[in-house]
């Protein structure tokens, strides 16, 4: 179970990483954008503390 919920956060990541990207070259909106960087941001902090409690429950 955890050894595949830490590649599901950082593929998330990774994701909303492209997402807005792709917007970005598109010339899409500002507003989507800002979006998409703030749940890129929030989902970054969650694969981290997705990544932590892995190694805390693997070493314990």
């Amino acid at each position: 179970m955890s050894a595949a919920i830490v590649p599901v956060a950082v593929g998330a990541v990774a994701i909303v990483l492209l997402l807005g990207l792709v917007n970005m070259l598109r010339g899409g909106s500002a507003n989507t954008s800002q979006r998409l960087m703030r749940l890129r941001v929030i989902l970054q902090f969650i694969a981290i503390l997705v990544i932590l409690g892995v190694v805390w429950w693997r070493s314990g």
